[in-house]
């Protein structure tokens, strides 16, 4: 009995390590999307961590989120308060998705912890860019500037929280749905690789 233990455990390891390697190689490849200012990029680095949250349950999920965040403070440009950031919206929407998975597997569960996931890491992006991530970027680029980048895009925009509501909370939920709906399309090939059935 324990050695089977041993070996479920050692698979989720090597399960999530995996996962976290191919979900920080993911994270390099980002790129700008119309109708957001261009220092905000698009990625799909959550993909492997909502399928892990799925397949080996949400706190596998969240150490997918953890060591990829590990990995690419090698390669930061905030001084690793991007990657705290970064952390702590994956962290909120795969273990969100994952937990409601978890208490009935079946793909409505699935969508709806995901979609429940996606307005929490939407929500908490507001404050978590505003508290931490944008004070760091104003050593490196006046919050005037910040916000005329906002501006040149709605001209309207008064202010950092009003620019966050606007434009950054509906791209993180969007983004959380993108990644959602691809999760949908591969869980079902990649699930029995991560259990190793």
């Amino acid at each position: 009995m324990r050695n089977n233990k041993n070996r479920l455990s050692a698979r989720t390891m090597v399960s999530v390590a995996m996962m976290a390697a191919v979900s920080f190689v993911l994270m390099l490849f980002n790129f700008s999307v119309p109708f957001m200012p261009a220092f905000i990029k698009l990625d799909i680095a959550e993909l492997p961590a909502l399928v892990t949250s799925y397949a080996l349950g949400p706190l596998a999920g969240v150490a997918v989120c953890f060591i990829k965040n590990c990995l690419h403070l090698f390669n930061t440009s905030t001084g690793g308060v991007g990657e705290l950031s970064n952390f702590i919206l994956g962290a909120s929407f795969v273990f969100t998705a994952g937990m409601f998975y978890k208490r009935k597997k079946n793909r409505t569960s699935a969508l709806v912890g995901a979609v429940i996931g996606a307005l929490c890491m939407a929500a908490i992006s507001v404050f978590s860019n505003y508290y931490i991530v944008y004070p760091v970027y104003t050593a490196f680029m006046p919050l005037e500037g910040i916000i005329a980048a906002y501006q040149a895009i709605i001209p309207s925009v008064d202010n950092l929280w009003e620019a966050l509501v606007i434009f950054n909370m509906p791209f993180t939920f969007f983004k959380g749905m993108l990644v959602t709906a691809i999760s949908f399309l591969i869980y079902k090939k990649i699930a029995p690789i991560l259990k190793g059935k």
